[in-house]
């Protein structure tokens, strides 16, 4: 079996990133692994926006000039996905959204998911291109969605994985507690077919070795203990179909899971820590510019946003009540890994990241560079737009290093299906 992949939602290509152990050369081409995956089809598309910011970079980075056919820059909806050239790896990152499904007036249509919501697009290229693996991120919040119905979206996945003759795990997984920079807590999730070799050589395996030491995750992310695993059924004895899942699934999803012939096992792991990477490992020893550093207003409004505040505020429904945060390190700790990164990053926001400067002492935003090292890109590796844009892709990014680990054991699954 070829170690070919495709990347959804792409982004400015985390996944290809970490696969490949990417880095860039002088002339800002990504040098990807040559012995590793062969992307071969990647889409990015960003609604209502003129300029393409991560597609653009996506495709300076890994285009060689002949090759435009495998970057594709349009509504992943609008896409006829019998074009997309066969692989055996679906990567990709998407949002957490509302995954509920209705039956359709129109009889043709049958069953409908809102539209554009895009676990619906990645359904759809399941159920043509019949991938062997998948691996997908979203945040952790999508084990619990909708706060209504704890679960049920993930059940609605769970449910259109089994019906397209998948068996999945996923782990929510803090990197930080991993080795790596930056504390982003993330749900990752491996799927693959029943036909497969790697579906074979686990017939066997208990749901607690899965967890405990035969799994993707217990092999690449060991656990020091497990809870009590609990079961539910997805099948259609009880759901009829994803009408009914919809509207009556409700399931308390923990932070390790495994699905198997319409059979969900789910278990609270607590990871063996590793020592992380810190902020001392990823700020630049270098002159920065003078942009970067706090003026005095906004130091006067960081240390307001960092400490501990108690307001009373008002309800829409009249009701009076306390609203508290505690503080915060303010700056930022050199000791500690980043703080999970958000799309404001590089703005005065008590989230984003404020450290004082090496060389002079000073307290200043993390640049581009440091935000890159954060998820674990090659350095500059957004350079090919402004700064305002460079914090937002990098956090809505991942940690490639994740990614990258997670690869070492798929690469072997699929020299195991030959």
């Amino acid at each position: 079996m070829n170690k070919t992949a495709i990347e959804l939602f792409a982004g400015v290509g985390g996944f290809r990133v970490g696969l490949n152990h990417v880095t860039l050369n002088e002339n800002g081409k990504a040098i990807e692994d040559g012995n590793r995956f062969n992307f071969v089809w990647a889409n990015q598309w960003e609604p209502s926006t003129k300029i393409q910011h991560a597609f653009e970079c996506y495709h300076t980075r890994f285009s060689n000039g002949n090759d435009d056919a495998e970057f594709s820059n349009e509504d992943i909806s609008t896409v006829d996905k019998t074009m997309i050239p066969d692989f055996n790896l679906l990567t990709g990152g998407f949002p957490c959204q509302d995954y509920s499904v209705a039956r359709s007036l129109s009889q043709e249509k049958g069953i409908e998911g809102k539209k554009g919501v895009l676990w619906w697009q990645i359904n759809e290229i399941l159920s043509i291109k019949n991938p062997a693996f998948v691996l997908l991120e979203n945040v952790d919040r999508l084990l619990k969605s909708p706060s209504k119905q704890r679960g049920r979206d993930f059940g609605i996945m769970l449910r259109c994985f089994a019906d397209n003759n998948y068996s999945v795990e996923w782990r929510v997984i803090n990197a930080a507690e991993y080795g790596h920079p930056q504390k982003r807590r993330r749900t990752y999730i491996f799927a693959y077919k029943n036909t497969t070799n790697h579906a074979k050589n686990l017939n066997d395996s208990t749901p607690a070795a899965i967890f405990e030491d035969q799994g993707i995750f217990a092999t690449e992310f060991p656990i020091a203990s497990r809870e009590n695993i609990k079961e539910q059924s997805i099948n259609k004895n009880k759901y009829l179909d994803l009408v009914n899942v919809s509207n009556e699934f409700a399931f308390n999803f923990q932070n390790a899971g495994y699905m198997h012939n319409y059979q969900i096992y789910t278990a609270k792991v607590t990871p063996i820590i590793e020592q992380p990477i810190t902020l001392n490992d990823i700020i630049l020893n270098e002159p920065v510019d003078n942009s970067y550093f706090l003026n005095d207003a906004q130091e006067e409004k960081f240390q307001y946003l960092k400490n501990s505040k108690r307001i009373e505020r008002t309800s829409a429904s009249g009701h009076t009540y306390t609203y508290s945060e505690g503080s915060m390190s303010y700056p930022d700790s050199y000791t500690s890994p980043g703080r999970t990164m958000l799309t404001s990053e590089g703005s005065v926001n008590r989230s984003t990241h404020v450290v004082e400067d090496r060389l002079t002492h000073r307290h200043r935003f993390l640049t581009p560079i440091e935000c890159e090292r954060l998820n674990q890109f090659p350095d500059n590796w957004t350079d090919t737009m402004n700064d305002k844009r460079r914090y937002f892709m990098m956090g809505n990014a991942l940690v490639t290093g994740i990614i990258r680990k997670l690869g070492h054991s798929i690469e072997q699954y699929i020299e195991n299906e030959d």
